[in-house]
């Protein structure tokens, strides 16, 4: 029998700030950038009840660790479930079964705010985020780690959403946040744009982008919904979180394609190929960029793994036990 940790999401919620989500998120897509396996997700849907199972998976050799995310939504219940088994990428023993729930704003928070990091402008200090739910909260806070935003615009369809948000964020960050009434109103004149929804349109003109700007595109992977336009892919530095889901379940780059605005030759690189310096990032300080961020197995396994290695310092958790198949394979 082999020992294993369950974290609940209680267990593992305080244990990282949102500096560290990003730090291990950028060493995991440094990995990838190397040659680390990851692929994009894979998803299921039932029509009656409505719901969705998707699955995503990496390794990342040089933590030691690879596993990924599995989790349903909907089914008649209205909610979801996340399950992140974490093996040792060596023994390939089960290590540690997280419910990646609470963890999941902070991990792709920060495969965002590494995004930011490498494409936006030093200089930048405005800051747009769009959406106002848990991931536009984990997305402004790891961003907020990379940059010094002096000014931070929050549009979201809902007056009373936006101004929670605004009023929350405004207490807890140096930088003035305040609610906006139009996406236009945030993204004008915004040095760093942050699109985290779950529109099937797109939630801005890609015309109002000024030169030098950078889109976070995360709330969409589906090829018929998209949260930035046609416009905005071409105008963009286009940069996925890996190349091969651009074609598979990118809508913001399928759409563009299917409408003549770009073809798969502009897909400038992986962030990982940027961040392990195999590709060139930003080249100007009038260049848009986009990052295309559709959720990977990398920032999974790097949080999660990060997240296993203190809980069991602190003690936390509790172990359950997993056969291997040498002893319970047997058919009896």
């Amino acid at each position: 029998m082999t020992a294993t940790l369950f974290l609940s999401s209680e267990d593992v919620s305080d244990l990282a700030s949102p500096a560290d989500y990003v730090a291990t998120v950028r060493e995991g897509y440094r990995q990838r950038g190397e040659g680390a396996p990851a692929q994009p997700r894979s998803k299921f849907f039932r029509a009656d009840p409505e719901g969705m199972l998707t699955s995503y998976a990496a390794v990342l050799p040089e933590t030691g660790a690879m596993g990924g995310y599995m989790y349903s939504a909907g089914f008649g219940a209205g909610d979801a479930w996340f399950m992140t088994p974490l093996f040792d990428a060596d023994s390939g023993a089960p290590l540690a079964l997280l419910d990646g729930a609470s963890m999941n704003p902070h991990k792709t928070g920060a495969a965002g705010a590494v995004a930011v990091d490498e494409l936006a402008r030093e200089d930048a200090t405005v800051l747009a985020v769009i959406g106002s739910g848990a991931q536009a909260r984990g997305q402004l806070r790891a961003t907020a780690t990379v940059r010094d935003f002096a000014e931070v615009r929050v549009y979201s369809p809902t007056p009373e959403s936006r101004e929670s948000f605004a009023a929350d964020f405004d207490a807890d960050l140096e930088a003035d946040v305040r609610a906006v009434d139009s996406s236009e109103a945030a993204v004008t004149d915004a040095d760093v744009v942050i699109t985290a929804t779950k529109a099937s349109e797109p939630v801005f003109n890609g015309d109002d982008l000024e030169p030098g700007t950078h889109v976070t595109a995360m709330g969409q992977y589906s090829p018929d919904k998209r949260e930035v336009d046609a416009q905005t892919v071409k105008r963009a530095t286009y940069v996925p979180d890996l190349r091969e889901r651009a074609t598979f379940d990118s809508g913001e780059f399928m759409l563009a394609v299917q409408e003549g605005a770009v073809t798969e030759e502009d897909i400038h690189a992986e962030l990982g190929e940027i961040v392990a310096g195999n590709e060139p990032g930003r080249t100007g300080d009038d260049e848009i960029t986009l990052f295309d961020s559709g959720g990977t197995g990398i920032e999974t396994v790097a949080a999660a793994h990060m997240l296993y290695e203190r809980a069991e310092r602190e003690g936390r958790g509790q172990t359950i036990e997993f056969a291997p198949a040498s002893e319970a394979l047997t058919g009896d």
